[in-house]
């Protein structure tokens, strides 16, 4: 009988089935929204680097940046803008190239997650 007793004020421990499936959903919707994120700043990233290397070509005029930025575009393959789209301007003789975007990402429909990216170049570093 005392075998019995004890298991009975035995305290259980560990995760219940609902606790289980609230995790998971956790999870489930953390990696996606990972997911979905990663590809649209790698393609930002891809575009800083792309402005940086057009922006320290010596002696350009807007037009020959443009299409500069447009063949760097072409080579890295990226979708988000063009040379268009550069704001060019000149500070203390260096060439300043800037860009700003959104980028919608659909999460679920009717869900969508908007992320605004902004960039420039200034001397070689990016602000």
């Amino acid at each position: 009988m005392t075998g019995q007793f004890d298991f009975r004020l035995r305290r259980q421990r560990g995760i219940t089935l609902f606790g289980l499936l609230l995790w998971a959903i956790v999870v489930g919707m953390v990696a996606l929204i990972v997911m979905r994120v990663v590809p649209s700043t790698v393609e930002y990233f891809t575009i800083v680097k792309a402005i940086n290397k057009v922006s320290g070509e010596p002696g350009s005029t807007v037009p020959q940046i443009r299409t500069a930025f447009d063949r760097q575009k072409e080579i890295d393959d990226f979708k988000a803008i063009s040379g268009k789209d550069l704001s060019i301007t000149k500070e203390n003789d260096q060439v300043v190239i800037g860009f700003a975007y959104d980028s919608e990402i659909e999460l679920f429909k009717p869900v969508y997650l908007l992320i605004k990216y902004e960039a420039r170049s200034k001397g070689g570093r990016t602000y």
